[in-house]
């Protein structure tokens, strides 16, 4: 039985440049029990499509033409009345960004009954016992339901929302990119919590992300979008393991997985269209490498490949099988990145025991009445928090004799060579921001130190901290965020040139080449424009080429590519590979993403609750990880490969708050393989070593046979 069944969609934006035609025409279908998932790059109409089904869209979007049909019934003929009714209690709503969906100012079980008693009659008490039973269907702590949405973590925010969406027991859940910017131990956990729920309640799913891997492990179906066009649809094998499109096997080239080489990691080139007209022909086919005439006059028809459950909209889909082969080799999309070099360049950066800790110093119960206490006090569990505002009390000295420090960053020691990547990993609040911050001399070090080329840091603070600007830039993870909306693009790569007083005689030639190195040539075909007007790979490139403008020897790349779609993560990751490799950068590059990093990567440092629990090459620490919480890392990696399946290896609870000194390992109160000498003393990093290879584990994993494959999978028949 057929659920959804959208059919010939059409929606158009009006905006002051004129219509933007963001979905043109898509049909598509969700049968009963169904996963269903719709990807592509950013701007190719995903959301907008969910928007349509919901009757979410903006007062300036228009559906032009099509049908929306929910169990026979036509979505757009609801009264508003009709369609509140019909959402949360049959269609469920799960967006991207948790904190803009939840109310700060109500706590999260007060939300979720409210959901519940808008829509059914349930008396105060039984709403508030179902939101504690939901709270706990999605692994929170049904104690915590009148926390407020500040008191949860990133990870944790998501799941309040899941919970919300599943209140009424809907029979399809649409989610929008709902793990997008989190890590993968808390994408793990919510992957499998969905999982886990709709085999509970019997609900479908309609997944839109761009991670081909989630797909893979949780969807039946998918429909590939580009420019507001279906490109490919069918079973989710039949696209991943034998594309017909080749914007789909361009998708797959761009996605990192940890079993592909670097050379792998091919972008796809050109940039999507601008929608500002309906195509004359195919949409693609201005970054296709495999395009025709025809294909340039005539736009394709989506049509059924024959004895296949998979459609396509192609004009060469018979000469498929060729073009796959063809595909493989990245020359055909433009070239892929040199892979990594050996580290073979002289030491840049030297940074020894590097602790960058946050003081407690006023009674942090004190700042808040009881009837308003915070529970994001650090250090204190919620269980004991509870037991103070029971009884009134307020300590002054809960966090007496060093415990009120927060060791964000609690004894680093690291180098990077000329020319090196040295990849930093871990889950979110492990330490990973602050430590670029610190090494960025954006905070100022508690204790330690480093050496930025044979000069402390000590000296750059004493007056020389103009000239570490110059040497050293940062590059932040949203670029959204991190460029001037007032500002133009020449403004905005020509700005740290005045503020250095840097090549002042050759300012325009400076900014076309800087735009020109990122790949943006010509440059004159971006100076005038404003962030606003480019897409978010764009802006990314604009925020690497101003900090490139002033020839520096070193980068902090704050999870720069989280955010982007595939296509552009590639872009991203390639651009900071060649220019290490070109120009003898080097680069620090946090992220919470291992696949992404095993493709630019020669080192990986893991980082957990301030400190480094494993180092060394990058093809060591992923192919024979010897503390469990690398293994831990890799194994919540989805599988690209539909067929596969994995051992996921859940970890139990968060993080701890890393305030005072530690007691033993301090991921001993998560490990699966804890004993008593981990409860007792906290192992260094150089407890189990090899070349190139050390971890702080007195009982690291076994070596692996050079045939057994590092993470555990298995091929299953259709």
């Amino acid at each position: 039985m057929t659920l959804l069944d959208v059919d010939d969609l059409s929606v158009r934006y009006d905006t002051r440049e004129g219509p933007l035609h963001s979905v043109n025409g898509i049909s598509f279908g969700i049968d009963d029990g169904i996963n269903y998932a719709l990807s592509g790059e950013s701007a190719s109409g995903k959301s907008t499509t969910a928007k349509a089904i919901l009757g979410l869209l903006p007062d300036h979007a228009e559906i032009e033409s099509g049908a929306i049909e929910f169990e026979g019934r036509d979505l757009r003929s609801l009264t508003p009345s009709e369609r509140q009714d019909l959402l949360w209690e049959e269609i469920a709503f799960i967006p991207q960004t948790a904190i803009d969906a939840l109310d700060p100012v109500m706590t999260a079980g007060a939300q979720i009954r409210q959901a519940i008693q808008t829509h059914r009659e349930l008396s105060e008490r039984n709403a508030r016992r179902r939101a504690r039973e939901l709270f706990e269907m999605v692994g929170l702590d049904p104690d915590r339901v009148d926390d407020y949405p500040h008191q949860f973590s990133g990870g944790m925010r998501q799941r309040v929302v899941i919970a919300m969406a599943l209140a009424l027991d809907p029979k399809l859940i649409i989610a929008d990119e709902p793990t997008t910017g989190l890590d993968v131990v808390v994408q793990d956990k919510i992957i499998d919590n969905i999982l886990q729920i709709q085999e509970e309640t019997d609900s479908s799913l309609l997944l839109i992300t761009h991670d081909l891997s989630v797909i893979a492990e949780t969807c039946d179906e998918m429909s590939v979008m580009y420019g507001g066009k279906i490109m490919e649809q069918g079973r989710v094998e039949n696209l991943l393991l034998n594309p017909t499109n080749p914007y789909t096997m361009g998708l797959k080239n761009a996605f990192p997985a940890l079993d592909d080489d670097a050379d792998d990691l091919v972008s796809v080139p050109g940039k999507p269209p601008s929608l500002g007209t309906e195509p004359t022909g195919c949409v693609f086919e201005p970054r296709c490498p495999f395009s025709s005439e025809e294909c340039a006059t005539t736009e394709p028809d989506v049509e059924t490949i024959p004895y296949r459950n998979q459609r396509v909209a192609c004009h060469n889909a018979d000469r498929a099988a060729r073009i796959r082969q063809e595909a493989d080799d990245a020359s055909r999309w433009g070239g892929a990145t040199e892979g990594s070099r050996s580290r073979d360049g002289e030491v840049l950066l030297e940074v020894t025991d590097l602790c960058k800790w946050y003081e407690r110093s006023e009674s942090l119960l004190g700042r808040f009445p009881i009837d308003g206490l915070s529970p994001t006090v650090t250090g204190i569990s919620n269980s004991v928090r509870r037991w103070y505002e029971q009884r009134g009390e307020i300590l002054n000295e809960v966090l007496r004799d060093g415990g009120s420090h927060v060791r964000a960053v609690d004894g680093v020691s690291l180098s990077v060579a000329r020319g090196e990547i040295l990849g930093v990993v871990g889950e979110s609040g492990c330490g990973k921001t602050t430590l670029g911050q610190t090494l960025a001399l954006l905070e100022d070090p508690t204790d330690g130190g480093f050496e930025f080329d044979g000069r402390s840091h000590e000296y750059y603070q004493d007056g020389n901290l103009q000239s570490f600007r110059q040497r050293v830039q940062i590059v932040f993870q949203n670029p959204y965020d991190s460029l001037n909306p007032r500002l133009t693009v020449e403004q905005l790569v020509k700005e740290p040139l005045t503020i250095h007083d840097y090549r002042t005689d050759e300012k325009p030639e400076a900014v076309r080449e800087a735009l020109e190195q990122v790949g943006m040539a010509p440059a004159e075909n971006y100076l005038e424009k404003y962030p606003n007007e480019l897409s978010g790979g764009q802006r990314q490139r604009v925020a690497i080429a101003r900090a490139l403008v002033i020839d520096p020897d070193f980068f902090i790349c704050d999870e720069p590519a989280s955010m982007l779609d595939v296509s552009l993560q590639a872009e991203v990751l390639n651009l900071l590979r060649t220019l290490a490799n070109t120009r003898g950068i080097g680069v620090l590059y946090i992220s919470h993403d291992l696949a992404s990093l095993t493709q630019i990567a020669d080192r990986l440092s893991i980082m957990y609750l301030g400190r480094f629990v494993e180092q060394g090459r990058t093809e060591r620490v992923v192919n024979d990880p010897k503390h469990p919480y690398t293994e831990a890392l890799l194994s919540a990696v989805p599988e690209t490969d539909p067929r596969g399946s994995r051992e996921r290896v859940f970890l139990d609870g968060n993080p701890s708050d890393p305030v005072g000194e530690p007691q033993g390992c301090r991921f001993a109160p998560r490990c699966p393989k804890v004993t008593d000498e981990c409860l007792d003393a906290e192992p260094e990093l150089d407890e189990w070593t090899e070349p190139d290879h050390s971890a702080a584990c007195f009982r690291p994993a076994e070596r692996s046979e050079p045939d057994e494959p590092a993470r555990v999978s298995e091929s299953v028949d259709d």
